[in-house]
Formats: C-alpha cells, sequence, structure tokens
C-alpha cells in the first residue's frame, strides 16, 4: 500500500515532472515529519515483534496442553502424584501443566501440613494464584499492542498536521498557490497518515485475536481447576 502511495506521487515542481519514491521522499522531509516516520517505523516493529513472541508462545502452549492432558490422566488415574508433577515440569510451555503442577504440590504440601478439612481449601488457593499468574504470563505484551493500535493514527495525524503547516509555509515562501508550492507538504500529510493507518490495523487486529485466544485459554485453566478440585475431593474421600 505505502509503495504504492509512493510510487504512484507525481508532483510538478518548477514546470517538471517529479517522480516521488520512497528515497527521495523521506530525504525531502522535514524535521518533524520525518521525526514521525521513525516513531511509527519502529512502534511497527515492536508490534510485530509481540505478534510473533504471541503467536509462538500460543501455539507451544497449545500443542503441549495437548500432550499433558493425555500423558497426566494415566498418572492421576493410577494415583501418582509425583509422577503427575513429573510430567507438568516436562510441558513448562503448557497453560494447564503450570496450573496442575501447583495444584498438585499445593495438595501435596497440604496433606502433611493441615487438617483435611482445610486441604481442599489450600488447594482452590493455590489454583487461584496459578490461574492469575499464567493468565497475566499470557497477556504480556498484549496491553501494548492496544496502545499501538489506538494512538498509532493520532501519530500519523500529528505528522499530517505539520505536513499541512509546511504546505502553507510553501505558499507563504514562493508567493503562489500552484501545486508545486504546496507539493512536499501535502506528501508529508499523505505519508503519515498512511503509516500511521499501517501501524495501527495489523496491531489492532492481533491484539483482537490474541485477547480472544487468552479467554479461551482462561476457560481451559479453569475447568481444569475444577476437574483437578474433584479429584482432590474424590481422593480425601476414598482415604476415609
Amino acid at each position: 500500500m505505502l509503495a504504492t502511495l509512493f510510487s504512484a506521487a507525481m508532483m510538478f515542481q518548477g514546470g517538471q515532472e517529479v517522480s516521488w519514491d520512497i528515497r527521495s521522499m523521506l530525504h525531502n522531509m522535514g524535521g518533524l515529519a520525518l521525526t514521525v516516520v521513525v516513531i511509527l517505523f519502529l512502534l511497527s516493529i515492536y508490534s510485530i515483534g509481540v505478534m510473533i513472541d504471541r503467536a509462538l508462545m500460543y501455539s507451544a502452549a497449545r500443542k503441549q496442553s495437548r500432550v499433558f492432558v493425555q500423558q497426566v490422566a494415566g498418572a492421576l488415574k493410577d494415583g501418582k502424584l509425583d509422577e503427575a508433577i513429573a510430567i507438568a515440569e516436562r510441558n513448562k510451555k503448557s497453560h494447564i501443566a503450570k496450573v496442575v503442577a501447583t495444584g498438585l504440590s499445593e495438595f501435596q504440601s497440604a496433606s502433611q501440613q493441615v487438617s483435611d478439612a482445610d486441604v481442599i481449601e489450600a488447594a482452590k488457593r493455590g489454583l487461584e494464584r496459578s490461574v492469575a499468574i499464567v493468565h497475566a504470563e499470557m497477556k504480556r505484551g498484549l496491553s501494548a499492542l492496544a496502545t499501538i493500535g489506538s494512538t498509532a493514527p493520532f501519530v500519523g495525524l500529528f505528522g499530517t498536521v505539520v505536513g499541512i503547516l509546511n504546505a502553507f509555509k510553501g505558499i507563504s515562501a514562493n508567493k503562489a498557490t500552484g501545486l508545486s508550492a504546496v507539493a512536499g507538504g501535502i506528501a508529508e500529510a499523505l505519508i503519515t497518515t498512511a503509516l500511521g493507518l499501517f501501524v495501527a490495523v495489523p496491531a489492532v487486529w492481533a491484539y483482537n485475536y490474541f485477547t480472544n485466544k487468552v479467554e479461551a485459554f482462561d476457560v481451559e485453566m479453569d475447568n481444569s481447576s475444577m476437574e483437578l478440585i474433584n479429584y482432590f475431593i474424590l481422593r480425601r474421600g476414598a482415604k476415609k
């Protein structure tokens, strides 16, 4: 989109047709407009980095969770809590494994230190803390995407205002109102506006997509916590 805009922008200056490619446009930009372009470029790089990081993390969490659920089910069925914890520690990227490992550790620790009535409550508190911690880990970077998506258009708008001001300066300096007098300023305004949208739109899309992913992970962790609590209740009841 930007390449088309740059290559298609044809201005007339001094009666001669001038092609405004990327290099010439950046070279002819004023200091403020160029600063806006640099800021938007850095925001774009950062948002892309967050997108890649979150995509890799969520993909690994999903894959390891599938493997973990299959492996831990057998260990819990046989009452092998130590083996279940070991399986969870081998799948460190799985959000479900992190929650289950904490719940099992809390249950084992509480079973040795508190009365039967307090074991389940201790396990619940441990699971709640673990879910909150994993949720925060899953959401890391998403607030930055939301901020970039909401502010990048305004950064581009600032560049637009600067470009329009430069266009008026060109009119004043040349004592003329032709296209040649406003070419540079109008180009700055269009480019910064386009860049602002170019940075903001993918960031907003990615934020909404990843937020839905985190909500799905939260549901899975809550379900796993409830199932684990039910398992603890049945296990304590079987011992009585």
